[in-house]
């Protein structure tokens, strides 16, 4: 019998380590706060020069002067895509602050 009892308080001690440690590697600290930064759409087609240079990185004076004066020439931009169609601007650009741009 004292056999059977020293084995089963073992047992109870040895399960009784295993499961907190087991416990104790499951917990993660909680995230952290993640920063949410909205950029403002620029619309394309009604954003002047100076709109441009400010907002899109990228975009200088003379490129922004650019897209206005094909925007004047040709109407209003029908798709962000038709940017590479204005000199100066070209795909890498583009692509660069396609997320920032709007048609509406």
């Amino acid at each position: 019998m004292n056999k059977a009892f020293l084995a089963a308080a073992a047992f109870a001690v040895f399960a009784s380590v295993s499961f907190g440690a087991h416990a104790a590697t499951q917990t993660q600290p909680a995230p952290a706060p993640v920063a949410v930064v909205s950029q403002a759409s620029v619309n394309l087609n009604t954003a002047d020069a100076a709109t441009l240079t400010r907002e899109l990185k990228g975009i200088g004076a003379t490129k922004a002067k650019a897209i206005v004066d094909y925007r004047e020439e040709h109407g209003p931009f029908s798709s962000v895509d038709e940017l590479l169609e204005v000199k100066g601007i070209g795909s890498a650009t583009l692509e660069k602050i396609r997320g920032q741009l709007s048609l509406q």
